[in-house]
């Protein structure tokens, strides 16, 4: 279907909530949607000037039909987009990792029951807690609360093998209270499970006070063998939580989360419980830095909680979502209390949002090499700057002078995001002496450059795939009129300053501006390029008015012309060296004329005590 087309069938559909599919040409799926009325959302894909994100324009150019399911509520809506994205997994969806890499804890229905690790939950009548974030992790867990509460890690089978053997090693160690044993009794059995399962839900607090209350009932009727054993298992519990051994994201109250968004994107969620941090996980994946942040946390959060059994009180975001209330109501039923979304602005809860970013900025650049970092920078650079690929050779140039004389340029190269010194290449500005134009002497330095790569001059080859100039709207004018001379089609940009010189944005010849700062890595990339770029300027500049100063004093010595000043500095390297110089050594260098000029005009004292003899 034509954009036209999809236009008069998006205006078709209802004002009603529902959900959308769009399909490439082939009939895949390579976005899904929700809306609060279909007709709106939809159109606004097909309409010109909607100004939409390079992402969103690349994703609307392959889509050549959709299909709509309507629902009645926005809530419906919520839910529905999100068993689309879990079954067709869209390319332009963000997506979080499959929930079979997570472990599940699964708690049996025999008469002795027993916790496993699974990978998925089964329709087998058996209780599951999570997903969790690791197997080992959710393992270590589990034996921590098996021997808190004393309960068996044995290979035993219950009540098969009740009083065939002796107790294992750990009932002589006190890591087992011996359930094998007869007199150990079932009801025993299920009160401790019973616990396991309060502190899996993460009511290590209840579990604690119910403990503390059968400890002090104890120590009343004297049973003083067994208060001591429920203090020791307090404490354990104690421990279980200070040294953070529960499982992760279920005895938190609060979850706060951090984004990152750079050569490989990360979320990351501390886990709290009273104020306390007692885990974190972190988690690659899929999304384009072009991405909204309020996108990204939408789609990840409704994936993130959607198959777990226990959820928090209170998340923590960085950023707003548009779909909040209705996804609070989701978590709200699925926990069974209230779930509540902020954005902290300040304070202690924003200094934990910070904390969240530095582990996901962490997490991600510890699973990224440094080719992984540049060649996403490279790609999001070219997807900024519309390009087809991601740019390989990038050139800037800068122009310096010092009030109006010695005006020179610099070309800078950089290959990817790395500087290729070797190609720099620098301009002295020749049909503006005196007379600074940065217009002119950029339309100099352009031209003598392309006019040195069409005349197959290897030093100035290849052409580059993007062209930066320093400056604004007009120099990149002054940029596009030379290339159009040459007929060469150079995509090129100038690169426009803030208040503290660095590059902010770049701009095109035709004024618009491209702005970098909400792209981290781009914005790096951009400001070390004019940074080098400006700095091989200025270096080149000062050097050639050193140059000019030392030669146009050495010029006004009689019998010292441009050879011969040559030669003094080429053997000196420097005036003071030739002002320190004695006549003899002059000689070396010049003939005896030259270097008693040379030497008079460095001693005026004895230039007049020769004129007086």
């Amino acid at each position: 279907m034509t954009k036209d087309q999809l236009l008069e069938k998006a205006n078709s559909l209802p004002l009603a909530p529902g959900v959308y599919l769009m399909h490439d040409k082939d009939g895949a799926v390579i976005y899904v949607g929700k809306a609060k009325k279909l007709k709106n959302r939809v159109s606004q894909y097909f309409q010109a000037g909607r100004g939409h994100n390079l992402k969103t324009q690349t994703m609307v150019s392959l889509v050549d039909t959709f299909d709509t399911i309507i629902v009645g509520s926005e809530f419906e809506a919520l839910v529905l987009e999100n068993a689309l994205i879990k079954q067709y997994m869209p390319r332009y969806n963000i997506l979080l990792k499959d929930d079979k890499g997570y472990p599940f804890v699964r708690l049996s229905r025999e008469a002795y029951r027993r916790f496993s690790l699974v990978s998925r939950v089964a329709d087998d009548g058996a209780r599951y807690f999570g997903p969790y974030g690791g197997r080992l992790e959710t393992r270590s867990a589990l034996d921590a609360i098996r021997a808190a509460l004393h309960l068996p890690t044995c290979h035993k089978i219950f009540p098969r093998d009740i009083g065939r053997e002796r107790p294992c090693l750990n009932h002589h160690m006190g890591r087992c209270d011996g359930f094998c044993r007869a007199e150990m009794s079932q009801e025993e059995y299920d009160r401790r499970m019973d616990l396991a399962v309060q502190l899996l839900e993460g009511k290590v607090r209840l579990v604690t006070a119910q403990l503390e209350q059968e400890m002090e009932a104890a120590a009343e009727a004297l049973r003083f063998e067994e208060a001591a054993a429920l203090r020791d298992r307090i404490q354990a519990i104690k421990v279980l939580g200070k040294r953070q051994k529960v499982i992760a994201g279920v005895c938190a109250d609060t979850d706060v989360w951090g984004l990152y968004l750079e050569a490989k994107s990360c979320f990351a969620v501390l886990h709290y419980e009273e104020g306390q941090l007692t885990g974190k996980e972190a988690e690659l994946f899929a999304a384009s830095g072009l991405d909204d942040e309020g996108e990204i946390l939408s789609a990840l959060l409704l994936q993130y909680y959607g198959s777990r059994s226990a959820l928090p009180r209170e998340i923590f975001l960085p950023a707003a979502i548009e779909d909040q209330e209705v996804l609070e109501q989701l978590l709200t039923e699925k926990a069974g209390h209230r779930v509540v979304l902020r954005v902290p602005q300040r304070g202690d809860r924003a200094q934990v949002l910070s904390l969240a970013a530095a582990n996901a900025r962490e997490e991600a650049e510890r699973q990224t090499t440094s080719q992984e970092r540049s060649d996403r920078t490279l790609e999001l650079l070219g997807k900024l700057l519309g390009l087809p690929e991601p740019p390989g050779r990038l050139e800037s140039y800068d122009i310096s002078n010092t009030g109006g004389d010695d005006i020179v340029a610099s070309m800078v190269v950089f290959q990817g995001s790395r500087p290729a010194k070797d190609q720099y290449r620098r301009f002295r500005i020749k049909e503006l002496e005196g007379r600074p134009d940065d217009y002119r002497s950029m339309e100099e330095v352009l031209t003598r450059r392309l006019t040195h790569f069409m005349e197959q001059d290897k030093k100035f080859m290849p052409l580059p795939d993007v062209l930066l100039i320093d400056g604004g709207q007009q120099h990149a004018r002054v940029a596009r009129r030379v290339t159009e001379r040459f007929g060469l089609a150079i995509p090129l940009f100038g690169m426009v300053k803030d208040d503290r010189h660095r590059t902010r944005a770049l701009i095109t010849p035709e004024g618009r501006e491209i702005g970098i700062k909400a792209h981290q890595a781009v914005f790096s990339l951009i400001g070390r390029i004019q940074e080098e770029t400006h700095r091989f300027a200025i270096t080149y500049n000062r050097q050639s008015h050193g140059r000019s100063v030392r030669g146009s004093t050495l010029d006004e010595i009689p019998g010292v012309g441009p050879a011969r000043r040559t030669a003094l500095l080429k053997h000196f390297k420097s005036l003071r060296a030739i002002r320190e110089a004695s006549l003899e050594e002059l000689l070396e260098v010049v003939p005896k004329n030259a270097a008693q000029a040379v030497y008079l005009w460095a001693r005026p004292e004895a230039q007049g005590e020769a004129e007086e003899s």
